[in-house]
């Protein structure tokens, strides 16, 4: 998987150091293309800059440097810029004090904010738009009292909000606030997408992302250090599988699926009719003997077989282990966990079908939670493995606690999947995938439109799908995991976020197929 890198603010400044030394770009012409991406992502979004009026607020360091030359730009294209200067003029080096000087020089006075801020007040009231290049990627913690005054008035403006790089006031390297912080419609970033872009509440304050290359070179990007990687379409659309002209439903791969109890064959349902969504050429779905009349009316394209069951629970019994074996030997992917139900007796049967079998293996939902305190039990298989927890399930089976988790998920998660030999598929906003080999990736697709039941039986049933048309683990996870979150973003477009279903997201998923396919 060639995956573009997810970086923290300081590795961004040490790709902008290696460019400035080694491919003989000046930070001052670095900052000159800056300007100008903002500038274009401007044209695109208000159709054009002749006329427009904005306000340009800038800080003292490199960012507020490409606020000026937004200004300035700005100005050359019809438009109008106010530009304020939330620092003493002293403090504005380097080349973000040439950028100064172009400004003023090429038509335009820099005002320096004071504490009485009812001149900016009064600028905004007159303007079409706000442009924030106060604080760049280096924030850490709270914005300074001053500075974060500023940032307030921004916050509470009734203009939109052009974001330089990140919006002031969200750590680049968590997404962390810790205080007032700008909510932007749009924030254009330059040559990776930083961290505290895509966790919340960073996320929320970004509006729409547009990532922008302003002449870093591919080699330094490529061999930049991250803290992560990005699941993009560009870096997995090749994994989608291609269908040769004589390919028939066996050679399209095969998923087994055991899933769902009384009141829980949505769950089943949805696991399996995903799989086959995402291509699998046959599933086969071993429910509880007295609820397979239900999954047939549910289900036309799946094959369904009823298993033993515990009657009085109508959940499945462990005597249907020979016969999920058997069920098995015709599979090249064992979906396993979704609707199950957390009784004693179905547990035991996920716990030796988990070591007993030599497929590989999704585990999901209920299968996670039969190995809550017992987690160890997993290092003792040797096919491939996808955990796809979401957080409460992540707790109850590594046992930490769920601030732990949430505060550092890249971590645990990649500290898990390492110990355990597995891939981890920590669903969340953003959903992080930790690989065996101590890898990270981050989702990039999804939207709160998904927190509906049933979203996550969706994503078991792509990952699984993916497996049995022949991707490895790791691969059919971080693909699953961005066509899940893709599909999501098709049905929110079609929807909103208030109404929809998990079927909403399955009925979109072979369409995200198409559109991560020819991003390759």
């Amino acid at each position: 998987m060639d995956l573009p890198k997810l970086v923290t603010g300081r590795e961004m400044a040490a790709v902008d150091q290696r460019t400035i030394a080694e491919a003989g770009i000046s930070s001052a012409e670095l900052i000159e293309r800056a300007g100008a991406e903002v500038i274009a992502a401007i044209a695109v979004r208000w159709d054009g800059l002749a006329g427009l009026q904005a306000v340009v607020l800038c800080g003292k360091g490199n960012n507020g440097g490409d606020g000026f030359a937004v200004a300035r730009l700005l100005r050359a294209g019809g438009g109008s810029a106010r530009v304020f200067l939330a620092a003493d003029r002293a403090d504005v080096q380097g080349a973000a004090a040439e950028h100064l000087r172009r400004c003023e020089q090429e038509g335009g006075a820099v005002e320096v904010l004071g504490e009485d801020l009812a001149q900016l007040d009064a600028a905004i009231q007159e303007a079409d738009l706000v442009i924030d290049a106060l604080l760049g990627t280096g924030l850490r913690g709270a914005p300074r009292p001053a500075m974060a005054c500023v940032i307030e008035r921004i916050a509470h403006c009734e203009r939109p909000v052009v974001a330089v790089d990140i919006p002031s006031g969200v750590e680049a390297d968590t997404g962390q606030v810790h205080g007032a912080a700008v909510q932007a419609v749009l924030t254009v970033t330059f040559g990776l997408v930083k961290v505290g872009q895509l966790f919340y509440p960073g996320r929320s304050h970004c509006g729409a992302l547009h990532l922008a290359n302003i002449g870093f070179p591919e080699s330094i990007l490529r061999d930049a250090a991250a803290q992560a990687l990005l699941l993009s379409a560009e870096g997995l659309g090749p994994l989608v599988p291609r269908r040769r002209g004589d390919e028939h439903k066996g050679s399209c791969g095969t998923v087994a699926v055991v899933a769902g109890s009384v009141g829980m064959t949505g769950a089943a349902a949805l696991t399996a009719d995903a799989a086959l969504r995402s291509g699998a050429g046959r599933v086969h779905l071993g429910v509880p003997a007295s609820l397979n009349d239900i999954l047939e009316v549910k289900l036309s394209e799946v094959m369904t077989r009823p298993l033993p069951e515990v009657r009085k629970r109508r959940c499945l019994s462990l005597r249907a282990l020979g016969e999920v074996h058997a069920m098995l030997t015709r599979a090249d992917v064992l979906a396993l966990g979704p609707g199950l139900g957390r009784y004693r007796e179905t547990e035991e049967l996920v716990r030796r079908l988990v070591l007993q079998t030599e497929l590989p293996l999704v585990l999901d939902a209920d299968g996670l939670s039969a190995f809550a305190g017992q987690a160890e039990v997993l290092k003792g298989r040797a096919a491939p493995l996808v955990l796809t927890p979401h957080v409460g399930e992540f707790a109850r089976l590594s046992g930490l606690d769920k601030r732990q988790i949430a505060d550092a998920p890249m971590a645990v998660a990649r500290d898990f999947a390492g110990e355990f030999g597995a891939t981890l598929v920590l669903k969340g906003a953003p959903t992080v995938v930790a690989l065996s080999d101590g890898r990270v990736a981050v989702n990039s697709t999804g939207n709160p439109g998904m927190a509906t039941a049933g979203s996550g039986d969706v994503l078991t049933g792509i990952i699984a799908g993916l497996i049995a048309q022949g991707l490895g683990a790791e691969a059919a996870a971080c693909l699953g995991v961005y066509v899940h979150g893709r599909a999501g973003d098709r049905a929110v477009e079609r929807l909103g976020e208030w109404g929809m279903r998990a079927g909403d997201i399955a009925d979109e998923i072979a369409l995200a197929m198409v559109d991560a396919a020819r991003s390759a």
